[in-house]
């Protein structure tokens, strides 16, 4: 099957038409304009010498982020053409190829003699481009070859292709069997050269692309998907980004070349992530050390990595899997993350990006305008403008309606001309319109997607079912009388002589459903989320009594949730109300339960209102709650320190870790500082008389760059003074529990924590208690 372009579909959708419009308008240029004052784009006029200055930049794949970013303008350029636009990345282009060796090797870091990266790059080209991929070169030309292939269809013209081309030409002639058969540390080369392929016809393009994969393993790291053969492989691990480029560049060599091995690779990774290792979101990467997948069914929340980039790669995945069987549960997770773990990696406004994508917070996350290492955001761009391309697809005699957004696209089905139209309020609304005009009446078969969450499948696999089962039934009209509905791999198909005008109705039921995941996911035991259509929502501070998320618990038999649209808020939103119940426990230490009225919004749209709680996962059994406690002098205190970290109110918010290795409870760090004394205080706003303090100390292991500090102590501020507290006993540190020590009384309106790290270590808290 084939994609159905994204230049031969035009959106007109309420809910994507205005994204694609702001990524135009506002995403694109405010990228290009990072790139400049970040000295991406000097880079090249400097390896070129068309400029003279030092390189800039902390990583040897900044060049990738104005490839991507030409490539998100370029196929912007191709449905709104644009001769400012088109000037500029030429010039841009023009720096590109002089900065271009005449071999063909191309990379800014390189050529600059960055001493900075030198470490990583190696003393020769590719040396160190193997093991962590620590030199990226591979990585950057696929990059180069995707941006490339994508100016090319937009303008025409061959600029960037041909530096693309002689670069590729290059890395055929140095990689191969019996030559350097080092794999890419990066995944992603695999993908451009096929692209190459494509946009050429050169078929040494493709068997480079199959022999990057081939030479892959066995014998390397989890980290890099080289500790096997790439068709030995089934299970996700490693850093989840590359995983999945890897996974897509299978998936594009197979479809080309008929290597079944890929397939069948594939597709038990697929069964793998889909059914223990991917968020009710469908964003994937559980471990933030590794910016990857964690063990099976480890799906922590707050610590949830889910990098925009991964989301996107899965989003590339599903859609190849789609394009080889046929198979509508792809799509369901394609539309699943695209919706949910894609979308919150940007701004309402198209500014601001996630880099990892939390399903619970603190209020210690915000979106960001860019990164030192900024991959997300022009990532994001890029796929926003080629979404229209995800909409359609077509095969021999079939035409296949795989997402609903009111929208057009004229194709040829049986080498008959046949233009198909949408008209619906998808995601807000479950009716789909679409009306078929064929040239002349022409018979093939209609495939319209039925989503699993309407079938009552949360998704395709046990890792996530449905609390309350659904007796809704799917609707399908044609030309206003009811059809059965006959399914084909989770598509409705409809088999008949297609005339003008013919209209084919959908409806499908839009209740919100409440979710619950598999039992072997610890962290959301006695929990439920809330899903409606494909909108997974969350529950953020604005929208609950005292801010407060943590302490809420709606019972199964309280769930009952009544649906709203809100124009005026977040872009025009549909919100979901109820009645929970609020956890507290009162002055006397007896737990309470109060009525506390709740509202959840689409997950997507969450931290546009300030810094708070926020939580896609809400308890259902009491145990699952944490109830909010008596208002202590620290939770009235504000809090400040040495080192500005965005975690530091969670040191007071009485959420208490595993141990001090656990992950999935936010902390405050002094990081980037290591081996110095530093210090954190509560500016308490009046005077009190404190005499004891319990602190809960971060060690994370082996791995981790926090260690229990060398000692530690606690001050009192007398006047413009900061005097030391005593205490009979010692500063006691102790690992996995609270260290409490107890010192003389003193009157003071703040109190200081100073700590001296150990050597070439950080520290951190979860908690600092005060009494």
């Amino acid at each position: 099957m084939k994609a159905v372009p994204f230049t031969d579909v035009k959106i007109e959708d309420k809910f994507w038409s205005g994204r694609i419009e702001t990524n135009r308008k506002t995403t694109i240029p405010a990228l290009f304009k990072m790139c400049e004052e970040s000295g991406r784009i000097d880079n090249f006029a400097i390896a070129g010498g068309l400029k003279k200055g030092e390189h800039r930049g902390q990583y040897p794949f900044d060049d990738t982020d104005v490839y991507k970013t030409i490539e998100a303008a370029s196929f912007s350029l191709k449905v709104h053409p644009d001769a400012e636009l088109e000037k500029y990345i030429d010039g841009i282009i023009t720096y590109i190829a002089a900065a271009q060796e005449p071999d063909g090797y191309i990379m800014t870091a390189r050529r600059n003699r960055s001493e900075k990266l030198s470490g990583r790059l190696g003393s020769k080209r590719w040396s160190n481009e193997a093991g962590g991929g620590n030199s990226h070169e591979l990585y950057n030309a696929g990059h180069l070859y995707e941006s490339a292939v994508a100016h090319y269809y937009a303008t025409g013209k061959r600029n960037l292709l041909n530096v693309a081309i002689k670069n590729a030409d290059l890395v055929c002639s140095v990689f191969g069997p019996g030559k350097n058969e080092t794999f890419p540390g990066h995944q992603v080369i695999e993908m451009g050269l096929v692209k190459l392929y494509q946009a050429t016809g050169d078929e040494k393009y493709l068997r480079q692309a199959k022999f990057f994969l081939d030479t892959r393993g066995p014998g390397g790291e989890t980290y890099t998907q080289s500790h096997k053969k790439v068709i030995d492989q089934n299970e996700a691990v490693g850093h989840a980004v590359r995983a999945t480029y890897m996974y897509s560049g299978m998936a594009d060599v197979a479809a080309l070349t008929g290597e079944q091995s890929y397939v069948d690779a594939i597709d038990k990774l697929w069964e793998n992530v889909v059914g223990k290792k991917m968020y009710l979101t469908g964003g994937i990467g559980s471990d933030p050390s590794i910016e990857g997948f964690g063990a099976a069914y480890d799906l922590p929340n707050m610590s949830a990595y889910c990098e925009s980039c991964a989301a996107i790669g899965n989003i590339f995945w599903n859609q190849r899997l789609f394009l080889l069987h046929g198979d509508a549960k792809y799509v369901d997770v394609l539309e699943r993350t695209l919706y949910n773990g894609f979308l919150s990696g940007v701004s309402l406004d198209g500014k601001l990006f996630f880099y990892p994508n939390p399903l619970a917070s603190r209020g210690q996350h915000i979106r960001r305008s860019w990164f030192s290492c900024a991959c997300c955001p022009p990532n994001i761009a890029r796929l926003m403008a080629s979404l229209p391309g995800y909409v359609y697809a077509c095969s021999d005699n079939g035409f296949y309606v795989n997402l609903f957004a009111a929208s057009q696209t004229t194709v040829k089905i049986s080498g008959k001309k046949v233009q198909v139209s949408q008209e619906t309020n998808y995601p807000w609304d479950g009716d789909v319109k679409i009306t078929v005009n064929p040239e002349k009446p022409a018979g093939f078969n209609l495939y319209v997607r039925i989503p699993g969450w309407a079938r009552d499948e949360a998704v395709p696999s046990d890792l996530y079912s449905f609390i309350d089962k659904s007796d809704e039934k799917i609707v399908l009209k044609v030309n206003g009388k009811t059809v059965l509905v006959e399914m084909q791999k989770g598509f409705a198909c409809i088999n008949r002589k297609w005339q003008k005008g013919d209209v084919v109705e959908l409806n499908l039921p839009m209740r919100a459903r409440c979710v619950a995941a598999n039992e072997q996911v610890a962290e959301d035991k006695g929990k439920f989320a809330i899903q409606r259509g494909p909108v997974v929502y969350c529950v953020e501070w604005p929208d609950v009594a005292d801010g407060v998320v943590s302490n809420l618990l709606v019972p199964d038999d309280a769930a009952r949730l009544n649906a709203e649209f809100k124009p005026q808020l977040l872009g025009g939103v549909e919100v979901l109300k109820g009645t929970g119940l609020g956890f507290e426990i009162d002055e006397q230490g007896n737990l309470e339960k109060k009525n506390k009225d709740f509202t959840a919004i689409p997950y997507y749209a969450w931290a546009h209102r300030g810094m708070g709680e926020m939580a896609i996962w809400l308890a259902r059994q009491d145990a699952a709650a944490i109830p909010l406690g008596m208002p202590s002098v620290a939770k009235k205190s504000s809090v400040s320190a040495s080192v500005s970290d965005a975690n530091m109110e969670t040191i007071k918010d009485g959420i208490m870790p595993a141990n001090s290795a656990d992950k999935t409870k936010p902390f405050f760090s002094w990081l980037p500082k290591k081996g110095t004394k530093e210090w954190i205080q509560y500016d308490f706003g009046g005077v009190y008389d404190p005499s004891i303090v319990e602190v809960y100390w971060v060690d994370d292991g082996p791995a981790g760059e926090h260690r229990l500090p060398k000692n530690w102590k606690i001050q009192y501020k007398a006047g413009n003074e900061w005097k030391d507290t005593w205490t009979p006993d010692s500063w006691i540190i102790e690992k996995d529990k609270l260290s409490r020590v107890v010192f003389e009384t003193v009157k003071t309106d703040s109190i200081r924590l100073v700590v001296e790290m150990q050597d070439g270590f950080s520290a951190g808290l979860y908690q600092w208690r005060v009494k």
